[in-house]
């Protein structure tokens, strides 16, 4: 199984311009945990980057373990199940997520 850092250095280049369309948000992912951290994901002018760290404004926040945000990436744990049992915590605009789900398991 990747680790986050490998999954966030990754997904700049698995994120195609046609899943992030017309979407200019950055997402800081708090995760806990042995392998947590923060991680800001960026997507624009159908791009996606990634840097390690919170950037000053962010459209949302999401939250939750470093595990389960690998199962969630790699598919085995499903986004709205996290969400609804509290798996996945999140603080700012709920839509601007809700659209980065196809992007997370890119």
């Amino acid at each position: 199984m990747p680790t986050p850092a490998e999954i966030f250095t990754e997904m700049p280049n698995r994120v195609t311009t046609d899943q992030v369309g017309d979407l200019n948000a950055d997402v800081l992912f708090d995760l806990s945990g042995d392998n947590g951290g923060k991680w800001t994901v960026s997507l624009a002018d159908g791009a996606c980057t990634t840097q390690e760290g919170a950037k000053d404004e962010t459209k949302a926040t999401i939250m939750m373990e470093d595990g389960d945000f690998v199962n969630m990436v790699m598919g085995d744990l499903n986004p709205m199940t996290a969400f609804m049992t509290g798996k996945v915590k999140v603080d700012g605009d709920l839509n601007t997520v809700m659209k980065m789900q196809s992007i997370l398991g890119a």
